[in-house]
């Protein structure tokens, strides 16, 4: 016979140990047990949800069926939805609630051009030349959605009280969305906001990124013959290539932390014509937004020397800029006890097969889906490359940020490995573990205004009376002209 005691035990035993997150069973709360049911009751409509908008692809302020789709879901749900907001028909705010505190979550769907690819482990294109989703975004977006229904789902139950608001937000790859509603206030009213990125690893993200400004530099010369009169032209090539070696030169004189990478957009047509216009479009990235700005005023003197020297002219048209991310230790670490809560990920071998065959075709070591929850890190003063317009999003509110495996480690991002993943089961597993894990920490955000309050003094104390200022040319955004 049992003891009393060990009937008990085993009791717990038959109750709680088949569930996924059984270890933890004891301390999750009661409103956190109800964010994860909902999940798990709306993976279907959740997955079906990014897989669409995979094949959607579309690329940046051209997400109209992608847009639609979430908004049109938000409102089914019972989210009040205001569409087209700062002058992009694809951008959108899904509302529910009342009053404080407000809770912001973003989400984006915009694709990259020329990666289509199929939910494939081999480079193969699902149609050749055509866009597809090499930063996960199909799975940000639902991933965010789905959290945000599960904490509709609790004020809907009055066991939360407030406003929860999506933010459906275009054009991360390109235009910068969330620059434009940054610029028009959308964000200043949230107590906290919250996003998360697909990755190779789970992680509450306590790094920044880099400022960035995104530019194009036009020389415009004199035609003329390049072999009967090339004296009466004025080669904007010419000072395209002094630019460019000016540049270069420049490159040994800045810190380690700097990025200049540029393209050349036109150069001329034929050879026999002296080229009177020629383009480069250029990226200046620091880790500060403040030594950005150093670089991008020697870069523009660069400009005009080269344009002097050609004996042509010249403009610097911005086409916008970002911040660096403002990082908020003391909402990560919040995120991250929710992530040590919900425990890894775990992938089926045929999920390991996918990505070690990936790894395989990608050059890189066959070690397959990383699902562990990595400890909470150190800031460091050095990010890694790579920027985001949800940086202006961490100068105007707090932000914390989720990192969620969607890809396999060290396969190439923007690239096909990364779509491929987002179309099956790796990349479904990715968004629904978000999902859990932003809902989660939305409920401590709503239940404890102290923890608010916390965030909102770090917040502060990092920003140091700095006043917010879009890098965005006058106007709109470019409709129909990105």
């Amino acid at each position: 016979m049992f003891s009393k005691q060990t009937s008990v035990l085993l009791l717990f035993s038959t109750l709680f140990l088949p569930t996924l997150f059984s270890q933890n069973a004891l301390v999750l709360s009661e409103n956190k047990q109800a964010v994860i049911a909902s999940v798990d009751k709306h993976t279907h409509e959740l997955t079906r949800l990014s897989d669409q908008i995979w094949a959607f692809a579309e690329t940046a302020l051209r997400e109209h069926q992608s847009s639609k789709l979430l908004a049109d879901y938000a409102e089914a749900q019972g989210f009040r939805v205001e569409r087209g907001v700062s002058g992009m028909p694809t951008a959108f705010i899904a509302t529910y609630g009342s009053g404080r505190p407000i809770i912001g979550i973003l989400g984006e769907y915009d694709a990259l051009p020329g990666i289509s690819q199929k939910a494939s482990p081999i480079k193969e294109p699902l149609k050749a030349g055509a866009a597809g989703h090499g930063c996960g975004h199909n799975l940000f977006g639902a991933g965010s959605m789905g959290a945000a229904l599960a904490v509709k789902e609790l004020m809907q139950q009055g066991k939360l009280k407030g406003t929860i608001r999506f933010y459906g937000t275009p054009a991360e790859e390109s235009v910068g969305g969330k620059i434009y509603m940054a610029r028009d206030g959308l964000f200043n009213d949230l107590d906290v906001c919250l996003d998360w990125h697909p990755d190779t690893e789970i992680d509450a993200l306590t790094q920044s990124s880099q400022a960035m400004v995104d530019f194009k530099v036009e020389f415009s010369g004199k035609a003329a013959h390049a072999a009967y009169d090339p004296w009466n032209g004025r080669s904007a090539l010419d000072a395209l290539e002094l630019f460019a070696h000016g540049v270069n030169a420049y490159r040994e004189h800045v810190r380690p932390s700097v990025r200049m990478h540029y393209v050349f957009t036109s150069a001329g047509d034929v050879p026999n014509v002296v080229p009177e216009k020629a383009v480069v479009w250029m990226w200046v990235r620091d880790s500060k937004r403040s030594g950005m700005d150093e670089v991008f005023t020697r870069v523009k003197k660069i400009a005009e020397g080269a344009a002097l020297m050609a004996d042509v002219s010249y403009s610097v048209k911005v086409s916008n800029g970002s911040y660096e991310l403002l990082v908020n230790r003391t909402g990560a670490k919040i995120l991250h006890q929710n992530l040590e809560l919900l425990g890894p990920i775990t992938y089926t071998p045929e999920e390991q097969d996918f990505a070690k065959k990936i790894q395989s075709t990608s050059g890189v070591e066959e070690t397959g889906m990383d699902g562990k929850v990595k400890p909470l890190k150190d800031t460091r003063l050095d990010p890694d490359g790579g920027s985001t317009d949800v940086g202006d999003v961490s100068w105007n509110v707090p932000e914390i940020t989720l990192l969620a495996p969607s890809a396999p480690p060290k396969a190439p991002w923007h690239s096909w490995a990364v779509v491929a993943c987002g179309g099956m089961s790796i990349g479904h597993k990715g968004l629904l573990y978000a999902a859990k894990g932003l809902g989660m920490t939305m409920v401590d955000l709503f239940e404890n205004e102290s923890l608010r309050q916390d965030i909102r003094k770090e917040f502060e104390e990092r920003r140091a009376g700095h006043i917010y200022k879009a890098m965005l040319p006058e106007g709109p955004p470019p409709i129909g002209t990105n």
